[in-house]
């Protein structure tokens, strides 16, 4: 922990607005050193600044309940997190030799909407991963579309050399892992639309970016809505309040710099 609220300040000196928090299995953090990731949050989060941190990809055994109520109050950190789910079939995370079941993780999502109303939630899930029947498949997208989240990062399968998956049957061809791909975009959009539709009207926090992309600078809220305005070089890594005017039907948000 020490040597990483160094590495904030010297990062905060350069006048970064937001650090996300990463790294392999970000959960099992100071295993090795006798401390843990909630210590590390904690500490992070007395430093002094003017922005945010986002924590990265964390596994679902690994979110404890009390680090979703130290977010919910935190000073520091967004209301976002990214989890792998992998799958909505218990018979498919079996196969994986996941850590966890769908009831946990259904259990996990109501956990943070009842302490972080507004927290946005992205889930990873892989598609055409040996073994998964159509049959399957369906059970994951059902569980999907029964819970409460924002986003899905989807992934399909790929084959690697010696591992136990080269021996489990049936392997999916490209062709089903694109048409698996594909439904769980669609409902990845949905849900995501759904989302930000519940924050027309209300006020929210805005870190613009540098880019100017065709006249226009994009930035973040603080529970990852992505807005564009016209490009003003005044905003420019600056944390600014808007206001949640329209959406169109093809997702861009129209908004006022309060």
């Amino acid at each position: 922990i020490k040597d990483l609220l160094s590495d904030v300040k010297q990062i905060i000196d350069k006048s970064v607005k937001e650090i996300v928090i990463t790294g392999i299995n970000v959960g099992d953090f100071g295993k090795s050193t006798g401390e843990s990731f909630l210590n590390l949050i904690k500490d992070l989060d007395e430093v002094e600044w003017e922005g945010r941190y986002r924590i990265s990809s964390i596994e679902p055994n690994l979110l404890s309940s009390e680090i979703i109520s130290f977010v919910a109050n935190s000073k520091h950190f967004s209301p976002h997190f990214h989890i792998p789910l992998q799958s909505g079939s218990d018979s498919v995370l079996k196969l994986m030799k996941r850590r966890y079941d769908t009831n946990r993780f259904k259990n996990l999502i109501e956990d943070i909407h009842n302490k972080i109303p507004e927290c946005c939630i992205g889930i990873d899930v892989i598609v055409g991963s040996p073994g998964e029947t159509s049959e399957l498949f369906e059970e994951c997208y059902t569980f999907l579309q029964n819970i409460d989240f924002t986003y899905l990062h989807v992934f399909s399968y790929s084959e690697r050399e010696n591992t136990a998956a080269l021996n489990i049957f049936p392997k999916i061809s490209s062709k089903e892992k694109n048409i698996r791909s594909n439904r769980l975009q669609e409902l990845s959009e949905k849900k995501k639309m759904d989302y930000y539709r519940r924050f027309i009207g209300k006020k929210l926090s805005v870190l613009f970016e540098s880019d100017n992309n065709k006249g226009m600078i994009s930035g973040f809220t603080e529970n990852y809505i992505k807005v564009e305005i016209p490009f003003d070089q005044g905003l420019v890594n600056k944390i600014v309040e808007v206001e949640l005017l329209e959406l169109s039907e093809s997702g861009k948000i129209k908004l006022r710099v309060v």
